[in-house]
């Protein structure tokens, strides 16, 4: 039974020791080592490097309403779900590849019983035969590694599709924050606006008066109508943008966001996202997901590139079984004879009208556009990061003096109001004030936004929380 056993599983115990794979090197050079520098990074020199990769949302998203949208995301966004479907996809196929490094074993038994003519006149006889077998069919030995390279293939396909679901994550996060600001900041903007008109249109009716007293002019009504009028148009733009921002919002969700987590204001949610120093190192740049997955990209095309060279090398399949056989299926498995087979094969590429070459030429392409795309996903997250760092180094200084803008702002309309209704001074100054403060309390709204933004950018770009196992990815849906 030994012997029968081995003739059933030695194929296993043959594999490939030789690969054909190009020995694999990251590409280097895409981008300096060094961070940029110049006065909008001056503020930042000397800060210490944090690994945003191992903080995770639920650290860095400080607001209770905001941290429950974001949840909500996460667990019914249709990108996401996608995105984990596709995981779920490769690695199947990777199971599939790899099954082929491993013969396919089966076992049966199968009986006959017959009834035939003896040769002594009409005389017959019956008969029996049993048998009980294992066989291999057509397994490849993998001498040449090529089916070694095309599991390593599909695994790294797997993992760049896994790198791939981590990046849609975070970019459900970032748009689900984006969303969430832009409809603070369209709401702030929409009260400005009624205010304004508000006060336009009172002011629009004191000037009325006073023409009608002879104190104003009708080029002073005209000029307040104006201001109102104005004013109003924004009233209806920031109303459709606050439904629109809105609509966007449950778009990113995967649902209708509910009215009490939605936020009053830019000024309402005070310290919504936590500050962490912006310190970067180049480690932190090429274990962002993105950048991950086209490395891995690049290994699938590379190990393709072993496959193909494969291809001119034979191929040996072997086909073989063993068992035992009996007439009497009582003793099929004491007495039973032993019977075995054994099928080898090997098939030698002569002419294939160029197909071979043609398509190890293509594999190496393949791997020079992947060799490209990696190093323009390195050079795009240095850009992100440069272009963060840049926001960072300068929004604070900007988000003071837009606020000491409208004080100022403020101050000049309160006087400028007062000196035209005491007859002091023209409507036009007046006019001139109100519109100064109107624009610096919307700049101060849009600087406010840009300063959460790029707290959450920031977060993004540096593949903040990416660094999960595989099972807290798949368990997201």
């Amino acid at each position: 039974m030994s012997a029968k056993l081995l003739m059933v599983l030695v194929p296993a115990l043959l594999s490939g020791c030789v690969s054909l794979d190009p020995h694999y090197e990251r590409p280097q050079g895409a981008v300096s080592s060094q961070m940029p520098s110049g006065e909008a990074y001056r503020s930042l020199q000397g800060t210490p490097a944090s690994n945003y990769r191992d903080l995770s949302w639920q650290d860095y998203v400080l607001d209770a309403k905001l941290r429950q949208v974001v949840a909500m995301a996460l667990d019914s966004s249709r990108d996401l779900r996608e995105a984990v479907a596709s995981v779920k996809s490769a690695h199947a196929q990777y199971g599939e590849e790899r099954a082929n490094l491993f013969p396919a074993i089966s076992a049966g038994v199968s009986g006959t019983r017959s009834r035939a003519l003896t040769g002594e006149g009409n005389q017959t006889a019956i008969s029996n035969s049993y048998s009980a077998e294992g066989s291999v069919s057509s397994f490849e030995l993998d001498l040449f590694g090529k089916n070694q390279s095309l599991t390593r293939e599909q695994y790294e396909t797997y993992l760049g599709t896994l790198q791939g679901a981590r990046s849609t994550r975070l970019t459900v996060l970032y748009n689900t924050v984006d969303y969430w600001l832009q409809l603070a900041a369209d709401r702030s903007n929409l009260a400005i606006a009624k205010e304004t008109a508000e006060s336009a249109r009172q002011s629009w009716q004191v000037t009325r008066k006073q023409m009608e007293n002879g104190i104003a002019s009708m080029v002073d009504v005209s000029s307040a109508e104006t201001t109102y009028q104005s004013a109003q148009a924004d009233v209806a733009s920031y109303s459709t943008l606050v439904a629109q921002d809105k609509n966007a919002l449950d778009l990113v969700v995967g649902r209708s966001v509910p009215d009490n987590l939605l936020p009053d204001s830019i000024e309402s949610i005070g310290n919504a996202l936590r500050e962490v120093p912006a310190g970067v190192s180049s480690e932190a740049l090429l274990n962002r997901p993105d950048v991950l997955q086209a490395e891995h990209n690049l290994k699938s095309a590379n190990a393709s590139i072993g496959a193909a060279r494969a291809n001119f090398f034979p191929s040996i399949t072997l086909t073989g079984s063993g068992g035992v056989g009996s007439s009497d299926l009582s003793t099929l498995f004491k007495n039973g004879a032993g019977i075995w087979s054994f099928a080898p094969s090997i098939s030698l590429p002569i002419f294939q009208g160029g197909y071979n070459v043609s398509y190890l030429k293509y594999t190496k392409a393949q791997k020079e556009y992947y060799v490209a795309a990696y190093e323009k996903a390195v050079q795009t997250a240095f850009q992100e990061v440069a272009d963060a760092l840049a926001r960072r180094g300068t929004i604070n200084d900007q988000l003071s003096s837009q606020q000491r803008n409208v004080a100022a702002s403020q101050t000049y309309y309160h006087l400028a109001d007062l000196r035209y209704r005491n007859g002091v001074d023209s409507y036009l100054n007046a006019l001139t004030a109100q519109r100064t403060l109107y624009s610096a309390r919307t700049n101060l709204v849009s600087t406010q936004q840009a300063y959460y933004l790029n707290l959450i950018t920031f977060y993004k770009v540096m593949g903040g929380g990416t660094a999960l196992k595989e099972s807290e990815i798949m368990s997201a849906q």
